[in-house]
């Protein structure tokens, strides 16, 4: 559906029904911003969130030691400054701040650090990415302000896992409000700008101004509203109507019609952490069989829907890693690129030439952009060579349900994580991390490279590394790679220094809003 402003002549409008007038959540003289994103959180509790449009709400309320500014530079957060790194890379000493004040009015200090790091790590608390962090060994607080860190080895991307993966929380909280406040109702447990104050499930999370907040002019709006909205057309008419003044995932069809609507800004960034694929799990067939996992990845035409889908808003690429950057290793994309004639011929080898069918399931709201009219044309041309796809619409959470069990066939699954590129290999072929169930590979090889890997920080030891994982994972094939996509955002003009990013959908905190 195409919208023109003349469609929103009057100021109030009805989409498929919906009607996009709501009195309470309006934008106030209060100084309300209003954000629409495509995706419910299924919590709040930033140890156990794995929706990156939860984490615009999250990230809001929750901070960590460091964070990833604009540029996607790791930078100090609740720390004062990065910190003291022992020559063998295993010991991180962090000076804290001393002016942060949690939501409740508590003082921030060492012991909440402790507490919340111990917490996620423990077992029982079954935190979904305490795999992540389970390279730490011990936490020693030396002084309120002062924190250490120790590891069992050499750990590299763990800086970048804090800033996205994880929250500072007061001690004792747990105890205080339990799991489940945590996860719907995280009152006064906080130190980010934004103090939480409702979430009505399928409907909108609200968070007002912290007051005491410890950086000194943000906010500058006293209330956040997320008002959560599936349908594409629907988001775009709440930004065309200033019932919502930025909004996550527009079409990309749409996004380049609001580059020319007066009254409207646009942005975008392709994140290196953003890769999209589709997780064909090797213990279930079709895809138990190398040469149809190849004859796959070789019959999809990258640079097609890079074009024609997604007007540019994607960087197309057959291997985990972007074409843009120096460790991209072109040898390994050539491999398992697109090639209809290479596709035939692995088609022929495989177990599965006279049956070549398997169900892909995609998103039926979108997450992070909209796979939809991809996922059509992908159909198409794998019935060039032969191979029947059927596609199944479901929501994200079932589909990341499914992924996580291994009880999936294949899924279309777009995930942002850190730059670092270790992070996606890590999570989805290393043994028990949050996606290892669902391809269902591992590589001694792979994790040798990965684990040697950490051990550096410059690109004369680490590009070659990476060129190795991506040679590893060509040849076997264990997913199918389509590239890197672009975070897009839409925001009303008198929305002032917003900028897209690639940490998280939407970052409100330094906005200025005239």
């Amino acid at each position: 559906m195409h919208l023109t402003r003349r469609s929103f002549a009057g100021g109030a409008a009805t989409i498929a029904g919906v009607s996009l007038f709501d009195p309470d959540l309006a934008l106030a003289a209060d100084r309300t911003l209003t954000i629409a994103l495509p995706n419910n959180p299924s919590t709040l509790d930033p140890i156990q969130i794995s929706n990156h449009d939860a984490m615009a709400i999250t990230n809001a309320v929750f901070e960590n030691l460091l964070e990833i500014d604009l540029d996607g530079k790791v930078v100090p957060s609740l720390a004062r400054a990065m910190p003291e790194i022992s020559d063998d890379q295993t010991v991180f000493k962090f000076d804290l701040r001393d002016d942060v004040v949690f939501h409740d009015g508590s003082l921030f200090s060492a012991e909440d650090v402790k507490y919340s790091y111990e917490y996620m790590l423990d077992p029982k608390n079954k935190s979904v990415r305490r795999s992540l962090f389970a390279p730490i060994q011990e936490i020693v607080i030396e002084s309120p302000t002062r924190i250490v860190f120790k590891m069992k080895s050499p750990y590299r991307p763990w800086f970048q896992y804090m800033t996205k993966f994880m929250g500072i929380f007061p001690k004792g909280s747990r105890e205080k409000i339990g799991d489940n406040g945590f996860k719907t109702a995280p009152v006064g447990v906080g130190t980010g700008p934004g103090a939480f104050v409702a979430w009505k499930q399928n409907d909108y999370a609200e968070l007002k101004r912290h007051d005491k907040y410890w950086r000194k002019g943000v906010p500058v709006w006293d209330r956040l509203v997320a008002r959560i909205v599936p349908e594409d057309a629907t988001r775009v008419a709440y930004l065309m109507t200033n019932q919502a003044q930025i909004i996550s995932a527009p079409p990309p069809h749409e996004f380049e019609r609001l580059k020319t609507v007066p009254g409207i800004a646009t942005g975008s960034k392709v994140a290196v952490g953003g890769m999209w694929f589709l997780q064909t799990n090797t213990k279930r067939a079709p895809f138990d069989d190398v040469n149809f996992r190849k004859a796959v990845s070789c019959a999809i035409d990258r640079r097609k829907i890079a074009r024609e889908v997604f007007y540019g808003l994607m960087d197309p690429s057959a291997v985990p890693a972007p074409t843009t950057v120096s460790y991209f290793n072109a040898e390994a994309d050539k491999a398992v690129g697109y090639d209809p004639a290479k596709a035939k011929d692995y088609l022929s080898r495989s177990k599965y030439a006279g049956n070549a069918e398997f169900e892909l399931l995609v998103p039926s709201t979108p997450y992070l952009f909209d796979q939809s009219e991809a996922a059509i044309v992908i159909q198409s041309q794998l019935a060039e060579v032969g191979i029947k796809m059927k596609i199944t619409a479901m929501e994200m959470p079932q589909i990341l349900s499914r992924a996580m069990a291994g009880t999936q066939v294949a899924s279309a699954l777009p995930l942002m994580g850190p730059s670092d590129p270790t992070f996606i290999m890590q999570i989805c072929y290393t043994a028990d991390q949050i996606m290892s169930k669902s391809s269902g590979w591992t590589s001694a090889a792979l994790d040798d490279a990965i684990k040697e890997s950490y051990k550096y920080q410059d690109p004369a030891h680490l590009d070659p590394l990476f060129q190795k994982m991506q040679a590893i994972l060509a040849e076997d094939c264990p997913n199918v790679w389509l590239g890197f996509v672009g975070v897009a955002n839409a925001w009303r003009a008198e929305i002032k220094d917003f900028v897209p990013n690639t940490g998280l959908t939407i970052w409100t905190r330094d906005v200025k809003m005239s």
